[in-house]
């Protein structure tokens, strides 16, 4: 499998994953190639080549009515892009909670960051078993 970071490197593809994602928020079952060269104004081959990466990296999900398909996201394999990148997420948060922070005494400052870094790795761990939830 390719890796992911390589996978949404390029920008066509993180396009084609906004519009499954935007179309899929709106309610929309799938989404056909033929809607994706539209939307994006890429050509049909490009739009098929893309999603060919996508799907080998399953990034998509693919669905066969007669002779068209129809593609969703699946974005769990960016979960781990998430999690390489919550540690910089956090560290910036750290810098930001330091600036205010360096007013309080060492043992309220110690206690801001413990609480400040258990609640952003719930909020993380929260979000992502809320992704994988049915209907999500």
């Amino acid at each position: 499998m390719a890796d992911i970071f390589d996978v949404i490197a390029d920008g066509t593809r993180r396009d084609i994953l906004r519009l499954l994602l935007d179309r899929s928020s709106a309610g929309q079952n799938g989404t056909s190639v033929s809607q994706i060269v539209h939307e994006l104004g890429v050509s049909q081959p490009t739009v098929s080549k893309h999603l060919k990466v996508l799907r080998e990296a399953e990034l998509v999900s693919v669905r066969e009515e007669g002779q068209h398909r129809y593609y969703s996201l699946s974005p769990e394999p960016l979960d781990e892009v998430d999690d390489w990148i919550v540690p910089f997420l956090a560290a910036d948060e750290d810098v930001a909670a330091l600036t205010t922070a360096s007013s309080l005494p060492d043992s309220a400052a110690h206690a801001a960051d413990v609480v400040g870094r258990a609640a952003a790795s719930a909020k993380h761990a929260l979000e992502n078993a809320l992704r994988k939830l049915p209907g999500r």
